[in-house]
């Protein structure tokens, strides 16, 4: 059985790692033009597609029946081939977002949730909002709800961005501020590169749930897998294979006091993990070209932290990287989302004691002890997760894996 994801351009696309754990077809990549989709449909070598954009609803005259879910939504994002050669089309998505919803623990029956965007991900989004109750208000550039008079609605419980803003690698931009929001509940965005977008971030900050959609992902999958294979999967499937691939995508980042062994646990990491290894100050200093003492000496503390805040901003936006940050980055508040955007903060704690000075211009000119007082909060401020790591730096290495594990 030969399956796969038809669309316009797919970059780098998780659909093929997902498919691996729900069956024994094989699964590609099709990358098509809008004048090869015809011939593709009626031609191709395939037994099951799923479709993403651009081409959701441009498969629909190629379908020789819809199920009543695609006819509802007016898209399609799963065909299948039946034995005479005709297609099937589906819809998945709103078993997604169902899926993504409930991962959530939102309750929506009764509350005004509004859904950003006018797309296909949009009318998904507010089907299902609709089918539990929720007093859906789509918000789009243009009509009646749109981003200038989003005051109209400052009583919204639930939003849900089902627009690409905010996606990779464009990650600084988010669709709206949460600040004309004071009675919202939880926010949902259909993005899962990164895996925490701005408006993600600013809803964490606020201390509301906020959900991805790589999960909407793989529940969209595991339903398509059924429609190709013919037979039912356990929902159970789901929990497990998000796990993993949020594992394998998001980074893990190291900080920590300087010496308090960033560099050495993040390279057991990376031999236990086969992840690539990315050292913060080791990448700052080839771009400069200059070690960091030199760069303390001619640019000052100020000059130094501008161009680590460079490095981070590029190494924040990759996935799945094991990243030793160095010891001062916490002090610039900017650094935290570039740091939290797509990865797991983990602050190595090692008494001052034993922290060693040589090659670090701050530890040397500096008291330990008070450098730490100083800077425990921050460190606190960033880290997701605290290490002790006064033993082996197995057993601390041992213990970020532990939690990865169980966490996610």
């Amino acid at each position: 059985m030969k399956c796969g994801l038809l669309g316009r351009k797919l970059g780098h696309s998780y659909s093929p790692q997902i498919h691996a754990h729900l069956g024994d077809y094989s699964y590609e990549l099709f990358e098509k033009e809008p004048e090869a989709l015809e011939d593709f449909l009626k031609h191709g070598d395939f037994s099951g597609l799923n479709v993403t954009v651009p081409y959701k609803k441009a498969v629909i005259p190629f379908c020789a029946e819809l199920s009543s879910r695609a006819r509802m939504l007016g898209a399609v994002n799963t065909i299948v081939r039946r034995p005479d050669g005709s297609l099937m089309g589906h819809n998945t998505d709103f078993f997604g977002f169902s899926a993504m919803l409930d991962a959530s623990g939102l309750s929506v029956a009764g509350k005004k949730a509004l859904v950003l965007g006018s797309g296909g991900a949009s009318n998904t989004a507010a089907a299902v909002l609709q089918e539990r109750g929720a007093q859906v208000v789509v918000i789009s550039r243009s009509g009646e709800n749109h981003y200038g008079n989003l005051h109209l609605h400052a009583d919204a419980a639930i939003l849900v961005n089902a627009t690409p803003v905010g996606m990779f690698p464009l990650v600084d931009a988010a669709p709206l501020s949460l600040d004309g929001f004071p009675k919202l509940e939880g926010v949902l965005d259909l993005i899962y590169n990164p895996a925490r977008t701005e408006l993600l971030m600013h809803a964490e900050c606020r201390g509301l749930p906020a959900v991805n959609g790589l999960l909407m992902l793989v529940a969209q999958a595991k339903e398509s897998a059924e429609w190709f294979t013919g037979r039912a999967i356990p929902d159970d499937v789901i929990p497990a294979i998000h796990r993993e691939l949020k594992n394998r995508m998001e980074n893990i980042v190291l900080i920590g006091m300087p010496g308090s062994g960033k560099s050495t646990i993040g390279a057991i990491l990376a031999e236990k993990t086969g992840r690539k290894l990315a050292d913060a100050d080791a990448i700052l200093t080839k771009k400069a070209g200059r070690s960091i003492p030199e760069i303390f000496a001619s640019d000052g503390e100020e000059g130094f932290r501008a161009l680590e805040t460079e490095v981070l901003a590029e190494l924040g936006k990759q996935s799945g990287l094991i990243l030793a940050t160095g010891g001062g980055c916490v002090t610039r508040e900017r650094n935290y989302s570039l740091l939290h955007r797509n990865g797991t903060v983990f602050c190595l704690e090692r008494s001052p004691d034993k922290l060693p000075t040589d090659g670090r211009p701050l530890s040397q000119a500096a008291d330990l002890n008070e450098m730490y007082r100083r800077r425990r909060p921050m460190y606190h401020r960033f880290a997701d997760f605290s290490i002790d790591n006064n033993g082996t730096a197995e057993a601390a290495a041992a213990t970020i894996l532990g939690i990865l594990e169980g966490n996610s």
